[in-house]
């Protein structure tokens, strides 16, 4: 039967469309024929399917780029009294540090940048991507540097809205200047990110907040009904609580960045601690623990003021380790530090007696704690 896999009048269809240009109609013909021939030749209908695959993967990786290289770049949209942008924009390249995400997130992005590269498949199927997501979390857990990747991994820019920008000293202004902002993003392939949304999309029963500031939470809720498949609309926050309810129901996805767990933290610490690593490679156990209840951006804090001491030769590492637990203990419960004590014990060299005074537990309980070898 491969001799009448392709009959004469197909063939003649799909080159009359493939030579007059029309692209998308001649996909849609060959997902016809793939469909149509699947069962009499599986093997002729794979290998178009792989084809039609393989275009749409090369097409929609250039799908969000494709306006900004056949239009002009259009200056950034600034506020009227201050002659500031509203923006602060990214350009990242795909190879920039994949961020520290839970299993959870790791899924959900993937299946969004999916999604973004299947646009043509969606569509087919009559569906549309992912549009804005919504990021939960408290500060120095990454909010901004996924968004920062994420823009990187569809090839656009990111644009993040200053509010401080945003919030004319002229109140009547700041409505203006956030449709100025919005407007701007829909007309330029980019992802946007609404840092901070709570500033201008509190609940609108919060008897504090005047007038002006209830608008704006109007203004966002058209906003995100809105917003064109075309873009991807992301709003982060810390304060969720402040969040007018309306505007969670108007989100695609909500995504809730958490502390990093055991995992996380030391790949945090991997990451963070560079070519000092080697060094830090025996007290991993103690700043894992050490660092349990961290942001993301604590942890880094904290290697970067280490290292830096050591290539001072201020300090060595075993002495900004011991400080550093000093300032954990407190934090930590009676069974926090239990633990903590049996971890020092098993992976440092500090004595029953340090380890006694740093955590305050009497050496015949830390030696109770400790499994029997």
């Amino acid at each position: 039967m491969d001799d009448l896999i392709i009959s004469s009048e197909e063939f003649a269809q799909i080159a009359r469309l493939a030579i007059g240009g029309q692209q998308d109609d001649a996909r849609l013909f060959v997902a016809k024929m793939v469909r149509k021939h699947r069962i009499d030749s599986p093997d002729f209908a794979k290998r178009l399917e792989d084809l039609l695959k393989s275009l749409r993967t090369a097409r929609s990786s250039q799908l969000l780029r494709k306006e900004s290289i056949t239009k002009p770049q259009a200056p950034l949209p600034v506020d009227d009294e201050s002659r500031l942008s509203l923006f602060r924009r990214y350009e990242d390249q795909v190879e920039q540090l994949h961020p520290l995400l839970s299993a959870n997130l790791e899924q959900s992005f993937s299946q969004l940048i999916q999604e973004r590269q299947q646009v043509q498949r969606l569509s087919e199927l009559g569906l549309r991507p992912t549009k804005s997501a919504f990021f939960l979390g408290p500060p120095g857990v990454g909010k901004t540097l996924t968004a920062r990747w994420l823009a990187a991994q569809l090839n656009v820019p990111l644009l993040v809205l200053d509010l401080t920008t945003v919030m004319s000293s002229l109140l009547g202004k700041t409505g203006a200047n956030l449709r100025a902002a919005l407007d701007y993003a829909k007309s330029t392939p980019s992802v946007l990110l609404l840092d901070e949304i709570d500033a201008i999309a509190k609940r609108r029963s919060d008897d504090s907040d005047i007038g002006e500031l209830k608008r704006l939470v109007t203004v966002m809720l058209q906003e995100v009904d809105d917003w064109p498949s075309s873009g991807l609309l992301l709003a982060a926050t810390n304060h969720p609580e402040l969040i007018d309810p309306a505007l969670w129901r108007r989100f695609d996805l909500v995504l809730e960045f958490t502390l990093p767990e055991t995992k996380q933290i030391k790949q945090a610490i991997e990451r963070f601690a560079g070519d000092e690593m080697p060094y830090m490679e025996r007290w991993l156990e103690v700043l894992t623990y050490g660092f349990q209840g961290s942001s993301f951006s604590d942890i880094e804090r904290t290697l970067q003021r280490f290292r830096r001491a050591m290539a001072l030769g201020r300090s060595r590492l075993d002495e900004l380790v011991e400080d550093f637990v000093r300032t954990c203990v407190p934090k930590l419960d009676k069974d926090q530090r239990k633990a903590f004590a049996v971890i020092l014990a098993d992976k440092t060299k500090l004595s029953q007696r340090t380890i006694s005074e740093i955590t305050g537990l009497a050496r015949d309980t830390i030696r109770r704690a400790r499994p029997i070898q």
